[in-house]
């Protein structure tokens, strides 16, 4: 058997380089700025959300970040830790430690790095949009419900990963509520909503406050809100958890590179936790590289390459003490409305990130823990897709219960578990639907042929003969009237049959020769006749049994005698 062709490895970087101009260069370097800016704030909120330190997140963003741009096959994509492996990352802290974590993380990128040299990354596609819509939803509802701790100043020492007991442990420490850091969290998501976002509108021909609406969207919002939230709590003394207070502060430097300890008991352990990681992080890395692509005009991204440069970075994050690392939708949106051109830019969002972490790391002491939970809501929100919730009243009922069905196990249970049944659903809802569509049913009267002789009765197949659709088959021998002598199945628009429709069809054979009835193929396609051929059924009928058309089967039956 031959063997796998493996996919080559090219970073989308050696192609984008090729004539690359100073002009490219300053665009992917003001880009690159701009969203090492907006990342900032994101980083540390996804670290702190996942129940990891902050640096941990601005790490991965560093590191992650620069392999996924260099070593990727997108053009502009983003990579650094995203809010869908929020849930994720924490049920696995809470659940094996953090050690284990980074053991889980380096794993998951093993298994990316794999799918992408089998050139498995066209694979991720075939997932329905119907589980994605529902596991994303159910991750955007645990990511606002694990905010509520800081977004009230609650005071709970750890947050449990189970919905439902996380929302027994906030009612139970409901007393312990901090006005001062409801305010915060809720001016800062307020601010956030309302920030400019928009920059595109030329300079010229309008009014000043346009202008100045323009220019106040280069800033980002996020930016805005944890500058105005820290200086409002160094300034006031307010009495609400930071950085500083609750982490120590961020170091002003790279941690070490040091590998997690790693053995074979703790990796067997650690099986569904990698599968989940790789799963998730293939499924939010390609989907947003397609977006990237709808953004652009450039080749479109390769997904195979996509995933290996995913898996390298997964790989080398965890030995900074990164936490997993995928494609981030909001950063590349941001990075092409900036005006990159190549995997440069994000490239330069890393360098930037490590700039402000060695020269100004001290000062997000200050950094509320409500404003980076106000900032998490409006991503929680943002990343549902909260519109086909009321459209599921024009969609099938299986299209309902898929979706449905994984956004309740999402949030009750865990996304492995969602998937896995989501998936097992709409195979199960796809066998029914194709089983549907398979007929067996006589000629119409308007295709009916003439001359018919005495005897002969004529079945038309439709649509695809397989395991899901063999029952009707078996009951074609009950509906023949008495007296027939000759059965004819016209395939011209059966397109495709599996080795259980065969095995189905010699079936129907072998009864209809107990019955002296003789069965005729007439407009065998080519998918039914290989496989006929290929397991000896063609050769144990023989070519009698095969006719070109459907008149040249009648005719055949006629010098028969039936």
């Amino acid at each position: 058997m031959a063997l796998p062709q493996l996919h080559p490895f090219r970073p989308r970087l050696l192609d984008a380089v090729r004539g690359y101009s100073g002009t490219q260069l300053r665009a992917d370097i003001a880009a690159g700025l701009t969203v090492g800016v907006v990342a900032l704030p994101l980083a540390m909120a996804f670290a702190i959300a996942s129940g990891v330190k902050p640096e941990q997140g601005i790490v991965t963003a560093i590191v992650a970040g620069f392999l996924i741009s260099a070593l990727g096959g997108s053009q502009v994509q983003i990579g650094g830790p995203a809010g869908a492996f929020i849930v994720i990352v924490y049920g696995i802290v809470q659940r094996y430690g953090l050690t284990n974590l980074l053991i889980a993380t380096a794993l998951s990128g093993v298994l990316l790095f794999a799918m992408g040299l089998l050139r498995l990354g066209a694979l991720v596609r075939y997932i329905p949009v119907t589980i994605i819509i529902g596991f994303t939803n159910g991750i955007a509802v645990l990511i606002g419900l694990s905010q509520l701790k800081d977004l009230f100043g609650l005071k709970i020492a750890k947050l449990p990963a189970d919905f439902f007991t996380q929302i027994g442990v906030l009612l139970e420490h409901a007393s312990t509520f901090n006005p001062y850091a409801l305010a915060i969290g809720l001016a800062c998501l307020a601010l956030v909503v309302v920030w400019p976002k928009s920059y595109t509108m030329p300079l010229d021909n309008i009014g000043w406050r346009h202008r100045a609406y323009r220019l106040a969207a280069h800033v980002p919002g996020t930016i805005v809100v944890l500058v105005l939230a820290t200086l409002a709590t160094a300034v006031l003394h307010l009495p609400v958890e930071t950085i500083g207070s609750k982490f120590g502060g961020i170091p002003q430097s790279l941690p070490d590179l040091q590998l997690p300890p790693f053995s074979w008991e703790s990796a067997k352990q650690l099986v569904f936790p990698t599968l989940t990681l790789a799963m998730l992080g293939a499924i939010e890395s390609l989907l947003c590289a397609r977006v990237a692509d709808n953004l652009i005009d450039a080749p479109r991204h390769d997904p195979n390459q996509e995933l290996m440069a995913q898996g390298v970075a997964n790989m080398v994050a965890p030995a900074f003490g990164g936490i997993p690392a995928t494609g981030t939708i909001a950063r590349t949106v941001t990075n092409v409305r900036s005006g990159a051109t190549s995997p440069v830019a994000g490239m330069v969002h890393s360098a930037t990130l490590l700039v402000v972490v060695l020269a100004a790391a001290p000062l997000a002491a200050n950094v509320p823990l409500a404003a980076l939970a106000g900032i998490l809501l409006f991503v929680s929100w943002n990343m549902g897709e909260w519109r086909e919730f009321a459209r599921l009243r024009h969609f099938s009922v299986p299209y309902r219960t898929i979706m449905l069905g994984t956004f309740f196990l999402t949030v009750v249970f865990d996304l492995t578990v969602a998937v896995e049944v989501g998936l097992m659903l709409a195979c199960v809802f796809f066998i029914y639907r194709m089983s549907t569509l398979f007929r067996v049913e006589p000629p119409a009267a308007a295709d009916a042929p003439a001359g018919v002789p005495a005897g002969v009765e004529i079945r038309e197949l439709f649509g695809a003969l397989f395991f899901g659709a063999v029952g009707k088959l078996e009951a074609l021998p009950a509906q023949l009237p008495e007296g027939t002598r000759t059965l004819v199945l016209d395939l011209h628009r059966l397109i495709s049959m599996d080795t259980s429709g065969l095995e189905a069809l010699e079936q129907l054979r072998r009864v209809l020769a107990k019955r002296g009835i003789t069965l005729r193929l007439a407009a065998v396609n080519e998918q039914p006749r290989s496989l006929m051929q290929r397991a000896g059924f063609a050769a144990h009928v023989g070519e009698a049994a095969f006719s070109g058309t459907l008149a040249e089967a009648l005719s055949a039956s006629r010098a028969a005698g039936s």
